[in-house]
């Protein structure tokens, strides 16, 4: 069986846990710090915040804006649900915007109709690690910039790092993200003050003042993964765009649509993406030759809303095509060679 995702996990994360057991201490200490540190100093930023989960993160990002009941937040349709239960977690309103169709991120025309007097943030993920390529447009809007870099530590937009570009930037280190740390995410930003904020707001204990505060903390045994799995993050990105580009030249005549390529961003292949008209039948076959490709959205959040779908054209049709294959660094050559073969197979018939 070859499954879509897998954590790449080795010896040194193993070694790495037992040192932290062996210390007696296992909560957030010295090892969150030093995860932090080397999280900020990988992206060229003085600091970072770790936390429990990407989805905190966000939390804690919209509410040191001060997002609030009534503001509204726009998002794309085409994500997963965290950013919807963010958003709804300090009852503010989610604005669903279309995608585009060539690089399957938030639309900017779109999110400009959209925008009105109480827009008090844009959330802009970059999906599957494919930068957005019309982010510098969003950047000139008058609104908070929130970059979701949870799919996409490691890719750049026109040289520099992504989430270090908007006002704030928020990481996942789930088990099937770029690298892991179980369960957890960073906070990131330029600005210190918010930094200071999010910090603050992660835990609620041992404070002068009281405020409603969180348990978001990071334990050292998962900053011990993480640290582990940082250094070898350029490893990781490295073997991902090796099969990205055995995938390309084997796919290259087949009849698939791919997303477009711009010179001034660089992806890490978090997922590799194709569209496709006759999908569930492509993915039958592979799940019936054990080899488990996937939709990459579940559900997109207009459907999960009940808006029209006809105010949705792109993610529409984009979810109804699109699947994604195994890539992760661990993926073995024979299994990568497999997956070719059983694609080309499948066109054969």
């Amino acid at each position: 069986m070859i499954p879509h995702s897998k954590p790449t996990l080795g010896i040194e994360e193993s070694k790495a846990i037992i040192k932290v057991l062996s210390s007696g201490h296992i909560n957030q200490g010295e090892q969150v710090k030093e995860f932090e540190q080397l999280f900020a100093r990988f992206l060229g930023l003085n600091s970072a915040v770790a936390v429990n989960s990407g989805t905190s993160a966000l939390h804690l990002a919209l509410y040191a804006l001060g997002i609030g009941k009534g503001d509204e937040v726009i998002i794309p349709s085409f994500v997963c649900t965290a950013l919807l239960n963010a958003i709804n977690y300090l009852g503010a309103k989610p604005v669903i915007a279309d995608i585009n169709a060539y690089d399957y991120n938030i639309s900017f025309s779109d999110v400009k109709k959209r925008i009105t007097k109480r827009t008090k943030a844009i959330i802009v993920p970059h999906i599957f690690g494919r930068p957005s390529y019309e982010f510098h447009r969003f950047l000139e809007l008058e609104v908070p910039i929130i970059e979701d870099c949870a799919q996409s530590i490691g890719a750049k937009y026109e040289g520099a790092n992504l989430g270090t570009l908007g006002d704030i930037g928020i990481y996942s280190f789930y088990a099937t993200k770029v690298f892991t740390t179980g369960e957890g995410g960073m906070v990131v930003s330029k600005s210190k003050d918010l930094v200071n904020r999010i910090d603050d707001l992660r835990e609620y204990d041992n404070k002068h003042d009281y405020e409603i505060r969180f348990n978001y903390k990071m334990s050292d045994l998962q900053a011990a993964i993480g640290l582990e799995q940082l250094r070898k993050l350029p490893e990781f990105i490295c073997k991902r765009k090796d099969v990205a580009e055995k995938y390309n030249i084997a796919f290259n005549k087949l009849p698939f649509n791919f997303p477009q390529v711009f010179s001034h961003i660089e992806p890490i292949w978090y997922r590799y993406i194709v569209l496709y008209e006759r999908v569930a039948e492509l993915i039958r076959f592979f799940h019936e030759k054990n080899i488990f490709v996937s939709r990459p959205i579940f559900k997109p959040l207009h459907r999960y809303l009940y808006f029209s779908n006809e105010d949705y054209p792109v993610t529409e049709k984009v979810f109804k095509q699109l699947l994604s294959f195994p890539i992760y660094p661990s993926l073995k050559t024979s299994d990568r060679e497999k997956i070719i073969g059983r694609t080309i197979q499948f066109f054969n018939k």
